[in-house]
Order: C-alpha cells, then structure tokens, then sequence
C-alpha cells in the first residue's frame, strides 16, 4: 500500500524569502549596466548612504537608544559590507553578471573555512565536500575557454567579494546577541556608503555626470536594500536558518536567467561550473542529524552578499 503524499507547500515568509532572492538575482545586470556610466566607490556610496538614511528615518525612535556596542558593531560589519560591494561591482566593469553571481555565491562555503583559521573552528565533512566543489566550480568558470586558466582583475575581485561577504557574515554573527538588529542595520549601511565616498578622491574616481539611469538604479537598489534587510528580519523569525539559506542558493540562478535573458551566453564549462559552485553552496548546508550550535544557526541564517 502505497504511502501518503503530499506536495510540500511553501509559507508566506519563505514566499517572501524566494521573491527577494529573484530580487537579488537581477540586481546583478544592473549593477553592470550602471558601470557604463559611473564608478564603483560613487555607484556604491550612493546605493548605500540612501539605504542607511532611509532605514535611520523609519527607525528614528529606536535610534536614540543606538549603543556603543551597536556603532562599533556597525561600522566593522559596514567595513566589510562596502569591501564586498565595492569589489563586486568593480569586478562586474568586466565580467558577466551570471558570472559574478556564481563566483559571489562562493561566500556560503567560505564561511566555514574563515571560521576555522580566525576561529580555530574546523569546517566539517559537508563544508569541506561544498569546499572542494565550489573551488572546482570556480576555475571552471573563471577560465571557461580551455587553454590556461588565468584569473583576471575581475574575476580575482569578485573572489575576494565572496572573501569580504564570508568575513560579514562572521562579524553579524559576532555582534548578532548584543545588538538591535535595525539600529546596526541602518549603521551598517550609511557607514559603507560614506567608506565609499570617503575612498573617492583617493582612488581619483571622479563624480560622473547626471544620469537619469544611474540616479534611478542608485536609489533603486538602496532602497531594494533596505527593504530586503527588513524583509529577511521579519521572515526569518519563522524559517530555519538552513531553509532560508538554500533559498538564497537559487540567487545565481536567477541571475543567470536574467543574464540569458538580456543575451548573456556562458559557454559550456562555465556553466558547468557554475553548477559546481551551486553544488557545492547546498552540500556545505548539509548536516549530520544532530543539533546545531547557536553560531552555526546564526552564520546560516545571515545572508548578505547581494546585490
């Protein structure tokens, strides 16, 4: 006799979990289209001083209490919030966005592994399974057409992006249980934007002149941002961690779709790569069946290496 089954059905907030994840996958093509016509520190410092004002306008009451573990917290995780942005988006003046979403996506199995050398936490079997496929992934996609793989300026960025996201997403889990999640938030968020106009004149990267495109794709994503922060809050409060971040595993998916769509065409070890790097994203979120350490639940539950 033949058991029961049913078709699993997906909960409002892991509805909304998939949505900002399409969400987050388009924003890729975006991002390269708007480094036709600016730079990255001013594109990001834009993107990023507007999310940060905006989520300080709607949180203004609960501002007043911002602690001084909360600023500290916020400006590190924002330092590293603006490292992975900046360097993503400089990668993408010369790499594909399907590209860029796949090698980005390689921040879920590095955390396991920056966890073991800064916090003498060894990753276990599946983190180095993810490992191995992910990093098989990446030279596959890096050096798609045969002859020696050579890794260049934008594919070497978009792998230190994932480097600087994995390093987030250890910072939020360190500060995770002494702060308020939307105080820090909207911390974060203005100190990478002012990082990144601070860096300007440094880099000598001029102002770009008025665009209608870059204005509406700058404040557009700034406040996808912050609206996709507030909606990973509130969703997460009843989707596991492990749920949610093999949701966020189809971002590079929906990127590549939306690539394909605008005439993107990787060839065909690239997109087996690419497939590598997804495999190896959902193996390092396997585990054995016993229970999870709080900071395990913690760095699978913060995802911010997006667009």
């Amino acid at each position: 006799m033949l058991s029961r089954w049913r078709m699993p059905v997906l909960s409002r907030q892991e509805l909304v979990l998939v949505l900002i994840t399409m969400i987050w996958g388009a924003t890729f093509l975006t991002v390269q289209l708007a480094m036709q016509v600016s730079g990255p520190f001013f594109f990001v410092g834009v993107r990023f001083t507007f999310a940060g004002l905006l989520l300080m306008a709607v949180f203004a009451p609960l501002m007043r209490g911002l602690t001084r573990t909360e600023l500290f917290g916020g400006i590190a995780i924002g330092a590293s919030l603006f490292l992975g942005y900046f360097l993503q988006t400089y990668g993408l003046q010369t790499i594909s966005s399907s590209k860029s979403a796949f090698i980005t996506a390689l921040y879920v199995p590095l955390v396991p592994l920056l966890q073991w050398l800064v916090l003498r936490r060894p990753p276990g079997l599946f983190s180095w399974i993810g490992i191995a496929l992910a990093f098989t992934g990446l030279v596959l996609l890096a050096g798609p057409d045969a002859g020696p793989i050579a890794f260049e300026a934008g594919e070497i960025a978009t792998v230190l992006c994932a480097v600087a996201v994995a390093g987030e997403i250890i910072l939020i889990s360190h500060f995770a249980g002494r702060v308020d999640s939307r105080r820090v938030t909207a911390v974060q968020l203005l100190a990478a934007g002012l990082f990144s106009f601070a860096l300007m004149p440094v880099a000598g990267e001029p102002v770009p002149e008025f665009s209608w495109f870059l204005a509406a794709s700058a404040l557009g994503l700034g406040l996808a941002s912050a609206g996709i922060q507030f909606a990973m809050n509130w969703a997460q409060k009843s989707v596991s961690p492990t749920r949610a971040t093999l949701i966020y595993a189809g971002e590079p998916v929906w990127a590549g779709i939306v690539g394909r769509i605008a005439g993107d065409r990787l060839p065909a070890p690239a997109l087996f790569g690419a497939a590598l790097i997804l495999a190896g994203v959902i193996v390092s979120e396997l585990r054995f069946g016993k229970s999870r350490s709080p900071v395990e639940e913690i760095d699978d539950g913060i995802s911010k290496g997006h667009p």
